[in-house]
Parts: structure tokens; sequence; C-alpha cells
């Protein structure tokens, strides 16, 4: 490890220490099982378990949260619920000591974090770009929201939760996508309206809110979200989201978005030094109009509004680094944090300061004296290498130029005698290379998919230079005007709001849009510009400041090619790039075009793995999409083609009923009515049982009575219903069923069933005229003999007097598999075939032989007459549901569709080892059901031949395929038949 890894090592401790201390703790977190459930309330609970416990996770499918996020998360709740509770102060001593006591031995440390400025409870969440810090942001946000909440509801004050929020961002550009993150993006013509749908908290709900708590935040986050105007102004419910920029608790007036831009050597504005030693000058001209006097004062009240909150948590979104000033080489605080102590002066516990950084340190120092120093309170450390290895960035490429490092050029602007400035050489060879690197990803991109446009982005060192640049790209290298934009700081100001919206939207856009191909900016764009399309970076800054440079890559690292299919080879991208080799493609992959004023930060990159070098000599050599080709349909799919038959509407079954003859009816003969009543005897109390769900419905207390007509009724109706449901299910042990569960097989005409057991009790039940309201006779009909064969005799007869008629039509759509006009296949595993669709098929790259061997087998078959491989990601609507060993529901596509001359066969290939795990048994038999449903249909309706499926496990597929079998005669041979006895296949259940 080099020196300088190991002070970084120094400098993360509480992060390594407390995620040491998590990871321990929430060992079976998956299972529900962790130690932390038992620490955390339990509102937290349930939310660990939504967002972390294995079937939640599992039914989700690709919406979740990474390890990096997930890791983020419990590090927060760990370090400020669990390690804080009870205590009446909980500072970032306090965490340390807790976490990490043997960091405070080291260095300054301990008189560092003892500062007051340390005295709450601060964290910083170290996450690269690109790794989606704003959902951790709101997933603490929802903790809180939901903590306090309920905590208030059970009348407990707990200082670690609230409801009082405040986001603050670097700039206009992440504010503007806080905003929309938060309330949806703003309505067309909606005078500032924004749609909540698009927010998203209410897109990925899924994954945020448990279901029982959505419209409780839904409507806590649509009625508190205060944007920077409206803090302290807007009526809020208990609570409050406010979001804005730095700008707003800067103690000076600044402009948004001024950058810092280092022109050295450069003599001092003479306003600036007159500003410095004399007082306010009121006055338009001289900057002191009565609009930047009543912003100065609004501000102001502000601050005030925020200091006496009774309490606060303020989440930093990259905001950290704006506007810091140095005094002898050091840099010190950022200038508007000293408002946020003035917020947290006199809230202690209940102030919370969360950071979200991917460059959380500063330089400090100069020559050889130039060291990062991290921030003391990060709390988890998932650094751009972690994210690069999962796949979650960009991998990196240096595109080292021959020409560059063989002419003595220089690479920052020339500048005449009167400071004005032109583009070096040094710097149109920059460019230069960028734009052929450019031009080369355009044109390679277009063959897989022409929507996708690769973009330049240009990072100029000051605003003075980037009017050459666009200059130099439209005049000497014929560019377009739209085919290059440019953003420099004062651009929203210069054009004003009503002109910079179009702009703004232009700018959020590039992805989907052809045009702009170059984007040319200074600084304003080293925070929260959020596309995936940068593909090429070229920085002409000068300045050797290394958190620039990465603020500037991080620019670039957002994914651009996220399909699954795409995963192999970026993958064996990332293998080649960490074992010093170039990439085999392009495909995310961000080239930057390197500045000799930042190899050391580029030797530092190479030598960790995380970026390469290229020559200049590749040039048209090689594709940047790799060996990625697209398979299309070949001119004659049609023969070839698959239509899977979807029932859209089935024809409904109808069941009347004839009128039932009670003369026809058995009677009851086990015994005679004076036999019954011998044994009854007379002056008993009876105890009335429910003949529906076996409750007790009351007493009597016979002498002699006669039973009224009212109770005689109440017999019949129970004694109805009791019969109706006999018929559509079987009955549980002791008669018991739930009314709010039955589903009685006789819904209508009920009246009529109670008219005929009147009439059968009356006349035919004990095989002559019985009268229950005489002589104490309704006493017989409450003897469990009676009432199970009266019960049996109208069973049987509703069943021989049912008709069956059938209504309407069964409606089958066919899905066609070309449908899907192409797949993005590898040419080093696919083959050309004759029988498909496509014109060519593919397999994975890696552990694909099985499917490979399938391919060639069924391609080399005269008895198959058309196959193809269902690619998940494309084919989405060739699945099946079924129902996982867990119990959650899930969806799985078939590897295969093969045609013979008498059958279509779904087949599933797998692994011997595989063909008995639970799931593919489950599968098999939803797939089993699917082709039995299917097979009901005409041949007209299902398109074809009838449908099976075949899993075939790995061994059988070689002994046939060795031995010269045909692959048809073994589907046929392995198609799983529908078992004969419906209780065996009740076995997978």
């Amino acid at each position: 490890m080099s020196t300088a890894a190991a002070k970084a090592d120094d400098q993360l401790a509480l992060a390594a220490g407390l995620t040491a201390k998590t990871n321990q703790l929430c060992l079976g977190l998956e299972s529900g099982a962790a130690d932390i459930l038992e620490l955390v309330t339990p509102t937290t609970a349930d939310l660990l378990a939504w967002w972390f416990g294995e079937d939640m996770v599992m039914a989700r499918g690709s919406l979740n949260f990474h390890a990096g996020q997930k890791q983020a998360i419990l590090n927060a709740i760990v370090a400020h619920e669990v390690l804080g509770a009870g205590l009446d102060s909980w500072t970032l001593l306090d965490l340390y000591r807790a976490a990490a006591p043997d960091a405070l031995l080291t260095g300054a440390r301990l008189n560092e974090v003892s500062a007051d400025k340390h005295g709450h409870p601060k964290y910083c969440l170290k996450m690269a770009t690109g790794t989606g810090k704003t959902w951790v942001l709101q997933a603490l946000m929802i903790w809180q929201l939901l903590n306090k909440t309920a905590a208030l509801a059970e009348g407990i004050d707990d200082p670690r939760f609230t409801r009082q929020f405040m986001v603050v961002a670097p700039g206009l550009i992440v504010y503007e996508r806080l905003l929309d993150a938060f309330c949806g993006k703003l309505v067309p013509g909606g005078n500032g309206s924004r749609n909540f749908a698009s927010s998203d908290m209410a897109k990925f709900a899924d994954l945020f809110i448990p279901e029982a708590h959505r419209e409780s935040v839904f409507a806590f986050v649509r009625g508190n979200v205060c944007s920077k105007n409206e803090i302290g102004l807007k009526a809020t419910g208990n609570g409050m989201i406010a979001i804005t920029n730095w700008h707003l608790l800067a103690e000076g007036d600044v402009a948004e978005d001024i950058e810092e831009v280092e022109t050295l050597g450069a003599p001092m504005d003479p306003q600036d030094v007159v500003a410095q030693v004399l007082p306010l000058t009121p006055g338009r001209a001289t900057g002191n109009s009565l609009d930047v006097l009543d912003r100065r004062y609004a501000r102001g009240n502000v601050l005030e509004f925020l200091a006496q909150l009774p309490e606060l948590m303020v989440f930093n979104d990259e905001a950290h680094h704006i506007h810091e000033f140095k005094r002898e080489g050091e840099t010190t605080e950022v200038e508007w944090q000293k408002s946020l102590s003035r917020i947290a002066q006199t809230k202690g516990r209940r102030f919370v300061q969360v950071d979200f950084s991917a460059t959380p340190y500063n330089d400090v120092g100069s020559g050889k004296n130039k060291r990062k120093v991290y921030f003391p309170h990060i709390v988890t450390d998932f650094d751009l290498k972690s994210a690069m290895r999962a796949g979650l960035v960009k991998s990196l490429v240096l595109d080292r130029r021959k020409e560059i490092g063989a002419l003595p050029l220089e690479f920052k602007a020339e500048r005449d005698e009167s400071g004005n400035p032109a583009l070096s050489e040094g710097q149109r060879v920059m460019l230069r290379a960028g734009l052929a690197k450019l031009r080369k990803l355009e044109k390679d991109f277009a063959t897989i998919d022409p929507h996708r446009h690769p973009k330049m982005l240009v990072v100029c060192e000051d605003t003075t230079v980037s009017p050459l640049v666009a200059e130099f790209l439209r005049d000497q290298e014929g560019l377009n005007d739209d085919e290059v934009m440019t953003i420099d700081s004062g651009k929203k100001a210069e054009l004003g709001p009503k002109d910079w919206e179009p702009v703004r939207e232009r700018l959020f856009s590039v992805d989907h849009h052809a045009t702009p191909r170059v984007i040319v900016s200074v600084l304003m764009l080293r925070e929260g510009f959020d596309v995936n399309n940068i593909c090429v970076i070229v920085p002409l800054r000068s300045s050797q400041a290394q958190i620039l440079l990465e603020q500037t890559i991080g620019r670039g690292l957002r994914l651009m090619w996220r399909d699954a299919e795409y995963n192999d080879i970026k993958r064996e991208n990332r293998e080649l790039i960490e074992a010093s080799k170039e990439p085999g493609s392009l495909l995310d992959v961000l080239s930057i075009v390197e500045h000799p004023a930042f190899q050391s930060f580029y030797d530092e990159l190479i030598n960790e793995g995380l970026a390469v070098a290229t020559g200049d000599d590749d040039g048209d050599d090689g594709s940047a999409t790799g060996d990625v080709i697209p398979a299309e349909l070949r001119e004659d799919f049609a023969q070839f083609d698959f239509g899977i038959p979807f029932i859209l509407q089935e024809a409904d079954e109808l069941r009347d009923h004839n009128q039932i003859d009670v003369t026809t009816l058995p009677a009851f003969t086990a015994m005679t009515a004076d036999q019954l009543k011998g044994m009854l005897g007379k002056g008993d109390t009876f105890v009335s049982q429910d003949l529906q769900s076996a409750t007790l419905f009351g007493d009597y207390r016979v002498d002699g009575a006669v039973m009224n007509v009212s109770g005689y009724n109440d017999y019949l109706s129970r004694l109805t219903r009791r019969i109706s449901q006999a018929l559509s299910s079987d009955l549980p042990k002791n008669n018991k069923i739930a009314t709010h569960l039955a589903k009685p097989y006789l819904q209508v005409n009920t009246a009529e069933l109670t008219g005929w057991i009147d009439d059968y009790v009356w006349t035919q039940l004990f095989a002559g005229t019985f009268n229950p309201l005489e002589d104490e006779n309704w006493r017989l009909l409450l003897l469990q003999p009676v009432v199970d064969h009266i019960t049996k005799v109208f069973a049987v007869g509703l069943l021989e007097s049912e008709e069956k008629h059938t209504t309407g039509q069964t409606e089958v759509h066919l899905r066609y598999l070309s449908e899907v006009p192409k797949l993005m296949v590898r040419e080093s595993a696919s083959l050309e075939v004759s029988k498909s669709i496509y014109t060519r098929l593919g397999w994975p790259s890696r552990s694909g032989g099985l499917e490979k061997s399938f391919i060639h087998w069924a391609q080399a078959d005269t008895q198959v007459l058309a196959f193809c491989r269902i690619s998940e990601n494309r084919h989405t609507f060739a699945r099946l549901r079924y129902v996982k060993d867990d119990g959650l529901p899930a969806f799985y596509s078939p590897d295969f569709l093969v045609r013979s001359e008498g059958a279509v066969y779904l087949v599933e290939t797998k692994g011997q080892a595989q063909t008995i795990h639970p799931n593919v048994q489950r599968k098999r038999k939803a797939a089993l059901a699917w082709c039995e449903r299917i097979n009901n249909l005409t041949e007209e309706q299902r398109g074809g031949p009838p449908w099976h499926y075949v899993l075939l496990g790995e061994s059988v597929v070689y002994e046939w395929q060795g031995k010269g079998a045909r692959l048809a005669e073994l589907l046929d041979y392995a198609r799983l038949r529908p078992m004969a006895n419906a209780s065996l296949q009740q076995a997978l259940i």
C-alpha cells in the first residue's frame, strides 16, 4: 500500500470502524434475524425489512438499493439511532468513541473532532458520482419522517428523529434536479406547477415506502416542500422539506453560480479594492439596488426562521466545496457553513448534518507538500474503485496521444499583452483528439442503436476561453451552431428566467437528441450535471487541483448502456482494464483526453486498476462496440416466426337449474318420526347451533310450547345457506364455515330453494305429512342426522337439475417474436442460423455451453422447422407467471421455442443439479398448466399445433446428441404430460 493510501485509510478510520460494527449487527438481516432489529424502533425494523428483506428484494427484481447504497443507509441508521440511543448529547466525538476510539489517538484527530463545529450529530456519506446519492438521501428522510410520526402518535419526544428537513444544493442545476426528485418535473405551461407522478418518490415508491405508509408520506412531501423562495413564508403542516442552494445561507452577497476562476498574476479589479475599503454605497450602479438590499434582508429573515426551529436535519448534496477560500495556502471552512453553525447553536443533538460527496476532502499545501485532507465525519466509503468494479459507473480510458507526447506544447490559453486570450496549439491538439474519438463513437454506436448519441464535454479554464473553443469547433472543425452548446456561469442571469428555461431543457435532455454533440463549459457543470451520454472529456483547465479533475470526470461516469444484454462485454472491459489491458469495446467507457498537468492523478488511477492508457494508433481499427453486433430479422422471417397465444377473454359458462320435484326426493328412513319423538321426550332445554358457522345462536326452554313461525323460517334460511355452501367446497372439520370466506354455489333463486325445502319437510321428509309447528315436531328438525339428510338430498338434487350453456366467444391474441426487430449478440458468442427469425442467435459468453450446443443441434436437425432463443430483456411478453418456493409470485422466460411437424415446444435447459431445485419444479408446473390451457383452444385460436413443455437436463442433451439422435425426437420423448391424478399435482404446492 502506498504512503498516500495508508494516510487515506487513517483518515477514514471512522468509516471502517462503523462499517465493521454495522455489518456485525446486520448479519441475518435479509432473513429477518439480525441483532439490529432488536436495537431499533419497530418503525425502523419495518423499513429495514421492506428495503433489504430477501422476500421484498426478490419481489422487486431490479428495483433495489445496490450494495453501496445499502451500506450507506445502514451505517447512518446505526450511527444515529443505535449508537446514539438514550443520550442527551450526541456529537462527532461521541461517535468516534463508540465506533473508532483508536482513531482518536492518532495525530490531531481528537482536537479536531472536539471543535464546536462538530458539536452535533454530523455524518458524511462518501459515495462515487453516479451511484445514487439522492436515493440514499430520500431513504434517510423517510426513515426520519416515519419514526418521528410514530413517536408523536405515542406521545414520545424522541430527539433522534425529526420532520424538519433542509436540502442544500451546490448550484442551480442540482437545485432544480432536487425539486424534480421530490416534486416531479415542471408541467409545460403550468405556471410553475409540477407533476408529482414523475417524482422519484412516486416513481420508485415500491422501493422507498411500505404500502401502509405510502399515502401519508406522499401527503407530507406534496404539502411541505418549500423552494428557496418559500422558506419561512409557506404555510406547511407539522414539518418541512426546504430545498435551497448554498447562496441562501451565505453571510455575504454572492451571485448565484459564480465560479472560482484562476487568473494567476492578473491585477485585482480596482472596484474590488474600493469595495473592500469603503462602506456600503447605495445606488444601482454600485450593485446595491433595492432588489439586492431586499434579498439581503430576506436572507436574514430565512436564517432567523431556521435558527428558531426547535430541530432540523440538513442534507448537503455536494454543497461543501463551493466558495472555499484560502489563507496562507490552507483551505479553511466554507463561508456559508458559518450560517449552519448559527442555525445549530441552540438545537444540540436536534440539529443533524448529513453531507453527501464523491470528493469529501480538501487539497491543502502546495508542491511536494500538497496533500488530501479528508473530512473527519465520513461514516461510509463507497469509492470510485468499488463502483467501477461493481459496474455501476463507466470504466475509464486515458487517450494518451503520441503527438501530445512528442510536441512541447502549451496546454493553457495564450494571452497577448492586453490579456486577450487565444487557444494554444496544445489545446487545439486536445480538442481535435477528443473530436476524433467522438466521431468514431458516433459511427460505431449507430450500428447497434442509432438512438443513442455519445457526447463530448470540454472544460475550459475560464469564461473568456469557452467562446474561443466553440468558435474553433465551428470554424476549424466544421461543426454547426446547433452541434456546440456553451454553458457558462452567468448564462441564466444573462438570458433571464424566460429565455433560460429552453436552454436548461435542452441541456438536460441531451441524451435523447443528436445535437448538441459537444458541450463547452467552465465549472458550472462540475456538480449535478446528471446525463448519461458523456463519453469523451477534454479538460483544458490549467489548474492542477485534483479535486476539480475528479469532479469533472464525475460528469461522465453515469452509465449509458444499461441493458442487461451488454453486461458480458462490459464485465470483460473491466477485467481487461484491471489487468492493464485496453478494453475490447468502448461501451460504457469514458475516454479522457490526457492533459499533462494531471499526470500524477492519471498515474494513480492506472496503478489502482481504475484506468488504462490507450495510444492513438487504434484509428479506424476495431470497433468502439467490440464484437457486439445486431442480429436483424431475416427477409423471410415470417415462416420461422412464433405466435404466442394470449387469452384476452374466455367464453362465459352459465349454470341454470330446472325445477326440483320434491316428491322424487328420498325420505329420512333411518327412524320414523314417532321413534325420534320418543327418544327426545318433552320439556328439555335446547341450545341451537348455527348450521352455517357452528356458532350458538340461542337456547330454548321447551315445556310443551309450540315453535313459532319466525323460528321455523330462521331454520329454513340457515339450512338454505348451508346447502348452497356445501356445493362450493369441502366442509372442514366440525362443519365450521367462515361466512366471510363463503362463495355460495347457488347465489340466486335461494327463495325457490327455501320453498322446496319447506315443501319437502311438510310432505316428503318422513314419507308422509309432517307439521313442524305442532306437537313439538320442530325439535326433530334440529337433530344432526336429519339436518345431514336434508342437506345431502338437496345437494344431489341441485347437481342433477343443473344445466350448463356457454355464452360469448373466447378471444385470443397472438404476440409474435418478430415484434422485436433485432437482438444484440456477441459475434464470438453467437451462430449464424437459417431456421430462426433472426440472422444470428447468441448464448452467454460465460457458462453458455449448453445453450450453444442446443443451437448447433437445432440448426442441424432437419425435423426442426423453426427455433429461437428467447431474450429476457427484449421478448418481455414471452414469460410465464409462477409462485416461487417462498410463496412470492415471479415471472420467468423459457430458454427456447422450437417447432417441429406436429408440435411447438417451450424448452428450458438446465444444469443437471438445477433440475431438482424447488423453483425449477414450480416453473415446470406453471408451464404445464399454461400449455394445457392453450391446448384447450382450437387449432385456429392458438395459431397452429399444440404446445408442450420440455425440461432438459445437461446430461440428457449431451447423451442424446452424442448418440446421433435428433433433437425433435428428444423433445417429443421428454415433453411433460399433465398428471392423470389431480391429487399428485398438489405435491408441488
